[in-house]
Formats: structure tokens, C-alpha cells, sequence
């Protein structure tokens, strides 16, 4: 059972959903990233996400971009998000890499696989992989023995759920709507058939994300899901942030209220 796994089936123990938080490497700055990322994971967060910065981020919406924008112009390499990773599951936490897939095809993909397994990371959320081209990255993560995160949406039909559920270990990732992601006022209301339909296809956790602020709406995903995702939440608050200090505050003050709200679930 991969550490992603682990975590999942605990929170299932406990009668919750987990929450799994996302913040990308290098903002507000290389060390600043994995204090945040300890931060999250110490108020409550069971699994974390590590966005590798990409200078064309399809699926982000502002606030992420303008912080992936930012770690970029920093000059946030790979090996950053590797050092990231390495500090994060030292510190006994399953982390995942989040990224779009050409900066994984230009390392390499055998290449990329074994330093993520040697990093400590727990495998890779890749949005714009359609399971038709993942035939190395399926290769190389059963070599290394890591999780293969794939994306579900709203107009996925029940075939190309069973496809895609079919190539995942860890969790499937449920897109809650059709757009970009950030945290907004309500929820979509396809997120929960989403989630039974992909239930039908597969015995994995789905995880919903795009669009969950705070507690309230944790609690209402958590009423549906095995998991809870939230991103742009996290960085809008390192983003408002008048320095890192605050910004550390105020991302351990947000998850402790996820955490909490997943854990209230009816």
C-alpha cells in the first residue's frame, strides 16, 4: 500500500474524508514553499500536493498562476520541487508532484520516476495525460513502485471513466466542474454525481477538487467524497500575505478549518 493509500484508508477509519492540500514549489520562495507545506500538513492536511511550476498552466486559474508566474521568475527549477518533496516526505507526510506533463517528458520520464522515488514523493497528478499517451509514465511508476493520478470531469461518459479509473492507483482526481481552477462562492452541483458515477467504475478514494474556499464547503464535499482538494485557497492566502510569516499563518489557520470541516461531514 503506497503512503497515499494509507493515508486515504486511515481517514476512511476515522469515518472522514482526507484532505489533501496543493501549493506549488518556490513561492513565496524555495524554503518558503516547504515551511508552508509543513505548515499545511502539521494543521491538518493528510496528503500534499507539490505543483511543479510550468509556463503554461491550462487548467490554473489567476491566483495560481500568478504564484506559479512568480516562482518561475524566481528561476524554480525541478530540482527545486525535488528538494521540496524530499523535506516534505522526510517530515513523514505523502506528497505528490502536480504537473502538466511536458516538463516531465523533457527531463525524461525514466528519469523523472526514479528521482521523485528517490525524493520520497508518492507519484504524480498529471491533468493533461490522457491515459492513450501515458504508456511510459505507466511503465516507469510500476517500476518505481508510484501513484498514477488521473483526472475525471463532469462530461466524462461512463466509458472513458472505467479507461482512466483503470491506469489510477492512490485516488482518481474528480474535477468538480468544467473550467480553471479557484476557490468560489458555491460548489458545482455535478461534483457528487461525478463522484458516484466514477465510483461505479472502481474500488479507488475520489478525491474532488476545483473550487472548495473553506470549511463550510469542506464539510459539504466531504459529505460525498473520500477526499477534499484545495489549492488556490492555499495560495490566495500566501499571495494576500503582507510577508512569509503571515502567509504561514494564515495557511495554517485555512487548513485547520478544512480539517475540520472534513472531519464534519454528516
Amino acid at each position: 500500500m503506497s503512503p497515499v493509500s494509507a493515508a486515504f484508508e486511515k481517514a476512511a477509519a476515522e469515518n472522514r474524508a482526507a484532505l489533501v492540500g496543493y501549493l506549488p514549489a518556490g513561492y513565496p520562495s524555495a524554503d518558503g514553499a516547504i515551511a508552508a507545506a509543513m505548515v499545511m500538513a502539521e494543521s491538518g492536511a493528510d496528503v500534499i500536493e507539490i505543483g511543479l511550476p510550468y509556463s503554461d498552466p491550462l487548467i490554473d486559474g489567476l491566483v495560481i498562476q500568478e504564484a506559479v508566474h512568480r516562482a518561475l521568475s524566481a528561476g524554480t527549477r525541478v530540482s527545486d520541487v525535488l528538494r521540496t518533496v524530499e523535506a516534505v516526505a522526510d517530515a513523514g507526510v505523502p506528497v505528490l508532484v502536480m504537473t502538466y506533463w511536458n516538463p516531465v517528458d523533457h527531463y525524461g520520464v525514466d528519469a523523472f520516476a526514479r528521482d521523485l522515488a528517490a525524493a520520497g514523493g508518492s507519484g504524480l497528478i498529471t491533468p493533461d495525460l490522457t491515459p492513450e499517451e501515458a504508456g511510459p509514465w505507466l511503465a516507469a511508476a510500476a517500476e518505481h513502485d508510484l501513484d498514477k493520478v488521473f483526472l475525471v470531469a463532469p462530461s466524462s461518459p461512463r466509458q472513458r471513466i472505467e479507461l482512466i479509473t483503470s491506469v489510477c492507483s492512490g485516488f482518481v482526481y474528480a474535477a468538480s466542474l468544467m473550467g480553471v481552477t479557484g476557490a468560489r462562492e458555491s460548489l458545482d452541483s455535478h461534483a457528487a454525481g461525478l463522484v458516484s458515477r466514477t465510483r461505479e467504475a472502481t474500488k479507488l478514494p475520489v478525491a474532488v477538487g476545483l473550487g472548495v474556499r473553506d470549511g463550510r464547503q469542506a464539510a459539504e464535499v466531504a459529505s460525498f467524497a473520500d477526499g477534499v482538494i484545495v489549492g488556490s485557497a492555499f495560495v490566495q492566502r500566501l499571495l494576500g500575505a503582507d510577508d512569509e510569516k503571515a502567509g504561514l499563518a494564515a495557511v495554517g489557520e485555512l487548513a485547520a478549518e478544512l480539517a475540520a470541516g472534513v472531519r464534519a461531514r454528516p
